[in-house]
């Protein structure tokens, strides 16, 4: 959109909404004001200001103001101008290439829309918003309350509900902006309003314009901000902090997915340290998904033994063997593939499709909830569901393009070495620290909010190392309930006394030649609590001995081939050093 008759000069005073005073070829004109809004922080004395002299000669007020100039940026002010450069931009094939129809100021229900758009398919309103509020590179609207705006927003979702394609175009009158938000201070009826929009199916797009003195047209895309302004104002500075100071650990040294799948699923409920050597093991042994498909379960286990949580491997090799039948063998390439594997939920999901293809799909674990929790000062309960799916959804809208990768692992690094639970939070080393609402209000400390887990239930149980000179007994747990079909030392609920464990060990065919107590051990699992205590009991000839329901197992294949929970860690340990001595 090119102005004919534009002429430069320097702004005076604005004494209403319409009119302004300015110098223009040497002396004091009146202007008109095409912008009603505010636009106080633009409208200064002593802008240079663009303006537009009339064609028509009986006009009381000559001039009409255009544009301005603010530190540099050239804005334009025109109300009028939004409208004509989207009908232009859509016109040009920008929007749908089989463009039939474009019709200016259209009724539908009890509202005018700016344009309506018609292809050979589809039917489509547009509500323009000519966009002049900056700061700092942050744009917003409105600039004064707008209770229409808010009515064309709920007209918008109705025209969709009867079939319509419905968008509201933030025409940014301005170039090289950062973003654009809702303006919450002003009217935060209308940001609400614009939420719901979206989620009934209403698009957003924000565009920038290239703006001289007498053209504007519409330029680049610009990120739209609707749930947290803070959180996009945290990315730059965490990534940037996170490239200088990230741990170096195994799994971020590759783009593979199959690796990062593998480092996110043993990281679930283990500590990094602790992962480290499974790791390194478990690929070394199983590096490709065929590998993990196609691994024996009682070898796999064993793979896995320290670890715990069980039924995380399980779904792991359930999910390779999807790849398998499903992808042909090759990990899947998207955020959706990816989260509809066994075992794989929204975190996992997004952080192996952000780390190994980029895609702009947020990461949020316990860490990241805390770190965010302690940013935006919420008092909502982590536990929570709704919470969670909030917090996910504010994080996907700030990922930086490109940077996905980087971002997410920020978050994840900065909830471990800094933003830590049990303890004070290591503000004086945080990046975000000067946009952290918490820190702010003192209250760092007290969140996040977590709701408490209900306590567990506590269950005797007495375990029994039956063993000779070559080895000891063991069994197999069923393939479901707890532990599901690994291997345990034999252990009885309750706890009981050296008598009760001879009489048992001779009820099962045992010949007892010496029994001794060991000592107390206690194993938690998420919902239940083992109180242990232990017996050894050395016997004759166990492997002739052991029922059908024992398996005699060597000291090598203890260590080999036996996979054995680490609830029996203490009692294991005792187990190996026996045959040593034996």
């Amino acid at each position: 959109m090119k102005y004919e008759r534009i002429s430069k000069g320097t702004f005076l005073e604005r004494p209403n909404r319409f009119i302004a005073y300015a110098w223009l070829a040497g002396k004091k004109e009146v202007v008109h004001v095409k912008n009603t809004g505010r636009c106080a922080e633009l409208l200064r004395p002593g802008a240079s200001i663009y303006v537009q002299e009339s064609d028509n000669p009986l006009r009381k007020t000559k001039w009409d103001l255009i544009g301005v100039e603010m530190g540099g940026l050239m804005i334009n002010m025109d109300s009028q101008i939004p409208n004509k450069v989207v009908k232009e931009w859509v016109e040009a094939g920008n929007l749908a290439p089989d463009i039939r129809l474009v019709r200016p100021e259209t009724v539908y229900g009890n509202s005018r829309f700016d344009l309506y758009v018609e292809t050979k398919s589809r039917k489509i309103f547009i509500e323009v918003k000519g966009v002049t509020l900056e700061e700092n590179g942050v744009v917003r609207f409105p600039d004064a309350p707008s209770e229409r705006a808010v009515k064309h927003l709920q007209e918008l979702e109705k025209a969709v509900r009867e079939g319509y394609e419905a968008y509201v175009f933030f025409v940014i009158q301005m170039k090289d902006v950062r973003y654009f938000t809702p303006n919450r201070d002003t009217h935060p009826a209308f940001c609400e309003a614009l939420k719901a929009a979206k989620a009934a199916g209403v698009r957003l797009l924000a565009y920038d314009c290239q703006v001289s003195g007498d053209r504007i047209e519409i330029a680049d895309p610009v990120p739209v901000v609707l749930e947290s302004p803070r959180l996009k104002e945290i990315a730059e500075p965490l990534i940037a902090w996170y490239r200088e100071n990230r741990r170096e650990l195994p799994w971020r040294n590759t783009s593979d997915a199959y690796r990062i799948w593998v480092s996110e699923i043993m990281l679930q409920q283990t500590r990094v340290e602790a992962v480290k050597p499974y790791y390194e093991r478990f690929l070394r042994e199983l590096p490709t998904v065929k590998d993990l498909a196609e691994v024996p379960e009682d070898r796999l286990m064993k793979l896995w033994e320290g670890l715990g949580y069980y039924n995380r491997v399980r779904n792991m090799q359930k999910a390779a063997r999807q790849v398998m039948e499903e992808y042909k063998g090759e990990f899947p390439h998207t955020y959706d593939t990816i989260r509809s594997l066994a075992g794989i939920g929204n975190y996992t999901a997004g952080a192996v499709s952000s780390f190994a293809y980029g895609i702009p799909k947020p990461a949020v674990d316990g860490n990241v909830l805390r770190v965010l929790s302690r940013i935006l000062a919420s008092e909502e309960d982590i536990m929570k569901a709704s919470v969670r799916a909030r917090m996910e959804k504010a994080l996907e809208e700030v990922i930086p393009e490109n940077e996905a990768s980087d971002f997410n692992q920020s978050l994840i690094e900065l909830g471990a070495i800094v933003c830590v639970p049990n303890g004070e939070p290591k503000c004086d080393f945080c990046p975000a620290a000067e946009y952290c609402l918490a820190r702010e209000k003192g209250i760092q400390t007290e969140l996040p909010v977590k709701s408490k887990a209900k306590a567990r239930r506590i269950e005797k149980r007495t375990v029994l190392i039956f063993r000779d000179a070559e080895g000891v007994a063991i069994r197999k747990r069923p393939q479901k309930g707890l532990l599901a079909g690994l291997y345990e030392l034999p252990n009885v609920e309750g706890h009981l006394t050296g008598k009760e464990v001879t009489a048992y060990g001779k009820a099962i065919g045992l010949t007892p030649v010496r029994v001794r107590k060991l000592e107390h051990a206690k194993h938690v699992f998420s919902h239940v609590e083992w109180h242990m205590i232990g017996y050894e009991m050395l016997v004759d000839e166990l492997e002739k001995n052991c029922g059908e329901e024992m398996i005699f197992a060597k000291k090598e294949e203890l260590e080999t081939v036996y996979s054995i929970p680490s609830a029996f860690e203490a009692y294991m340990d005792r187990t190996l050093k026996s045959n040593r001595e034996g």
